[in-house]
């Protein structure tokens, strides 16, 4: 719209909202801000979308503008004839109701459970679910690149929880239930976390059962940098990779009561495990396949790497290449 016929618009505007209801202004105010919103998404996605507007499909650069559809811009690969926009190969692609990504997003940062953000945005329980799994699948992927200093390491176990799955590899448990025998079995799932005093944070879902040695260095020997302090309990794993790896290890044996020692302890990533778990335990079980996911939702919520719902939308499209399993 041109500036005088929408200098006119606002002039009529106030005049009607001079005759509303308090009411009535407040039903207009939330659906200017649905409108806003969605505003807000559309340029945040065109802006950290696909860095470079080269087909996604056959990586030609021979491309050109191919109009707009849902509100962002649509281009044509001249080598392909395929068309593509800023989601493309992003998880939120073919994704609808963009106007709700960012309420549904600040639902997220206040770790609202499923049906209670389906509730407050109004979509469907289905739909927040697919939602929040796709949200996570990229923005877990925004990690520090490498710890410094003193860096402690542990791992904490959850048991293994087979949710939603039509096809159970064990008998089923009642309300998650516990484990067939007592202590570490291959029936928990084995988290590794690791945390620099700076408090820069990894994780990583190792498998089950205990960590072995072979698990550690695939998880660690990349992201530790020459001169860490690497702090641990006494398990061997951690000794073997150590010795192998020619970094400085410090063990600290916990079950002869040997917490601290000087400035080396777990304390850190103790609390980690535990504040982890807290926060875990409002979802009311979580199934195995989506632990990575929770983990670096509770990560990003931790240490506050992401604050607002845009950052948080920013994420999840801006992928990078997944961690290794470990």
């Amino acid at each position: 719209m041109k500036t005088p016929p929408f200098n006119q618009f606002v002039e009529r505007l106030r005049g009607v909202l001079a005759r509303l209801s308090r009411q009535q202004i407040a039903t207009v105010r939330d659906v200017v801000a649905a409108f806003a919103a969605h505003s807000l998404c559309l340029d945040l996605i065109e802006q950290h979308g696909r860095r470079h507007p080269g087909c996604p499909h056959c990586h030609c650069d021979d491309f050109y503008r191919h109009g707009y559809a849902a509100g962002l811009q649509r281009y044509r690969c001249r080598a392909c004839g395929r068309t593509y926009n800023a989601l493309t190969n992003t998880p939120l692609a073919c994704l609808r109701l963009r106007e709700k990504w960012l309420p549904y997003l600040e639902c997220m940062l206040d770790s609202k459970t499923v049906r209670k953000s389906a509730d407050t945005v109004g979509i469907h329980r289905n739909t927040s679910f697919r939602w929040r799994h796709r949200i996570l699948a990229g923005a877990r992927q925004k990690r520090p690149a490498q710890l410094q200093g003193i860096v402690e390491a542990d791992e904490t176990f959850i048991l293994e929880s087979q949710k939603g799955s039509r096809n159970l590899t064990r008998p089923a448990r009642r309300r998650g239930g516990h484990a067939g025998t007592r202590g570490i079995t291959k029936q928990h799932d084995c988290i590794l976390v690791a945390r620099d005093r700076a408090g820069n944070t990894l994780d990583w879902v190792t498998g089950r059962g205990p960590v072995s040695a072979q698990q550690v260095d695939r998880c660690l020997r990349p992201v530790l940098g020459a001169d860490v302090v690497l702090v641990t309990d006494g398990a061997k794993a951690y000794r073997s990779f150590s010795r192998d790896a020619g970094i400085t290890h410090k063990p600290l044996n916990q079950r002869a009561g040997m917490r601290i020692d000087g400035p080396y302890h777990l304390q850190g990533v103790n609390g980690y495990h535990s504040r982890f778990k807290g926060w875990l335990a409002r979802f009311r079980g979580v199934a195995s396949r989506y632990l990575p996911n929770y983990l670096g939702w509770y990560r990003a919520l931790d240490t506050r790497s992401i604050e607002t719902p845009g950052q948080l939308l920013v994420a999840a499209i801006v992928t990078k290449p997944a961690m290794p399993a470990c």
